[in-house]
């Protein structure tokens, strides 16, 4: 199976399939082929006149002043790739690298840049053959592009840098080589054109997003069975309380909610002689927190799928003209990121309240720090604390990256986004909050323990299954370390939401793509 690329319409759901591990190799749509050839013509046309034009025949940044030989065109993009790559860092993983490839690839084909189709078809081929540059994650400030970054994706095209390839990092010569695959030799402004944009720092939110809203999916399942476990209220989820606000990511979330806890044993055993009035806002309030992050996340996916469909490199061309402009300026992501960064900050604060909430026999009225014995057994007090110390981490980790800014090349750049930043830290925080979702999860399978015989809804039951298969449960102390790190792949791997939602349809309506 071959998926075709059309640039200006690309999707987050084909991204999805196209990040999946299982690789899908690529083409162009044919039809974009002629704005290409087009805007490639009016560069050599402009290279081969005497009018000045910022990045065909002059320097960059500061530089922009400084004309350039025709005898030297080619040589000055072939300068700026290796002068521009000096990232330094851990490479950025496999599968957000290859995205970048996709997205740049994407981007020059939409007829803008003024780049050869030899050039897009290079990045595609690169893709296809599985030839992976090894882009190092620091060095962007999300100004004129991801400059450093793209640089080094730019790279392998030319026979330069490291790729990883058939399972090893190697240099790129020897993979284009061992692929069949020529070398190019870049024209006026392909250089520019690969190193300008704003595809590192999308492809890393883009991936952030992809997992957020598989972890999205878990938190609403982990809530939910709390929710049973603390033999919480379903009356704060009743549709009408949503209508009235108007809010679509709370009205989402709260049938959501409903529709999982269907038929729940818990919930009947309770219903009367309750002498509880309101639950804690963890339980009661899972609607209002958990749908305003489901908006966030919606309006993220907005932002970086207009962004992942952009021309953002510079000068750009138009029919029969070329402009200089800022569409590199990365300050939509930066701002969409930081949001995504508050959305998954948001969803491990109200989970590690609920887990405390657990531990706490006062609140919970389950056996203290979820043990049937304890004193002797200290049960899930440490386990809490875990997940306290991530959502710690979060808290720093949300501050927004983008009201940060460092004038670069010597001030001509004098406001940057931050944007690669702003995108990368998600990752971490991910990791944070998937672990967090996991303890819970643990927690709340242990207080439904506490309730047998009674059973919580199927729904849940079969998540209940799923998490008692890689982690028992626990009437003795043990250390749990390696089983959080089990249920956090259920967790990070959507696992937990695939168990479910071919149950609940309503969990449909929460997914992005």
């Amino acid at each position: 199976m071959t998926e075709t690329l059309v640039p200006g319409e690309l999707t987050l759901a084909q991204l999805r399939r196209l990040c999946a591990p299982v690789h899908v190799p690529v083409q162009l749509a044919p039809a974009c082929r002629k704005a290409i050839r087009a805007s490639a013509a009016l560069v050599r046309k402009a290279a081969d006149g005497d009018a000045p034009v910022y990045g065909v025949n002059t320097g960059f940044g500061k530089l922009a002043t400084t004309r350039i030989a025709k005898d030297d065109l080619a040589l000055l993009q072939l300068k700026l790739l290796r002068s521009h790559a000096v990232g330094v860092g851990e490479p950025l993983p496999t599968s957000t690298a290859r995205l970048v490839l996709l997205l740049k690839a994407a981007s020059l084909a939409r007829g803008y840049s003024g780049v050869r189709e030899e050039v897009v078809d290079g990045l595609l081929a690169l893709y296809n053959e599985q030839i992976t540059p090894v882009i190092p994650c620091q060095g962007s400030v999300g100004a004129s592009g991801d400059l450093a970054p793209l640089a080094h994706l730019a790279l392998p095209l030319i026979g330069e840098g490291e790729v990883f390839y058939q399972g090893e990092r190697m240099n790129a010569a020897a993979a284009l080589k061992r692929a069949g695959i020529a070398a190019l030799e870049l024209g006026a402004k392909e250089g520019l054109a690969l190193i300008n944009g704003t595809q590192v720092s999308t492809a890393l939110a883009i991936d952030a997003l992809l997992a957020t809203d598989r972890l999205f999916e878990s938190a609403v399942i982990a809530g939910a069975l709390t929710l049973d476990a603390a033999r919480g209220s379903d009356g704060p989820f009743d549709p009408r309380i949503h209508a009235i606000r108007g809010q679509p990511g709370q009205i989402d979330c709260a049938a959501a909610y409903r529709a999982i806890m269907v038929g729940s044993e818990i919930r009947r055993s309770h219903l009367q002689d309750d002498d509880r009035v309101q639950d804690p806002y963890c339980l009661r309030c899972q609607p209002q927190v958990m749908g305003a992050c489901l908006d966030q996340m919606r309006h993220t996916a907005r932002i970086l799928m207009i962004e992942a469909n952009a021309v953002t490199d510079n000068p750009l061309v138009f029919d029969n003209e070329m402009l200089s402009g800022g569409n590199f300026h990365a300050e939509p992501v930066a701002l969409a990121a930081d949001g995504l960064a508050l959305a998954i900050a948001e969803i491990g604060a109200i989970a590690e309240r609920r887990i405390a909430m657990l531990v706490d026999t006062v609140v919970s009225r389950l056996p203290p720090f979820l043990t049937p014995d304890p004193g002797l057994n200290s049960g899930f007090m440490i386990v809490h604390v875990t997940a306290a110390a991530l959502a710690s981490e979060n808290k720093s980790l949300a501050h927004p990256a983008s009201v940060d800014s460092l004038p670069t090349s010597a001030n001509q750049e004098d406001h940057v986004s931050m944007a690669t930043f702003a995108a990368r830290r998600l990752g971490i925080m991910l990791q944070n909050t998937a672990h967090i979702v996991a303890i819970e999860l643990m927690a709340a399978a242990q207080g439904i323990e506490f309730l047998r015989p009674l059973k919580t809804s199927d729904a849940l039951e079969g998540v209940m299954r799923l998490v008692r298969s890689v982690s028992p449960a626990m009437m003795q102390d043990r250390s749990l370390a390696r089983e959080i790190a089990a249920v956090h792949h259920l967790v990070a791997s959507g696992d937990v939401g695939r168990a479910t939602a071919s149950q609940i349809t309503e969990l449909h309506a929460l997914r992005l793509a």
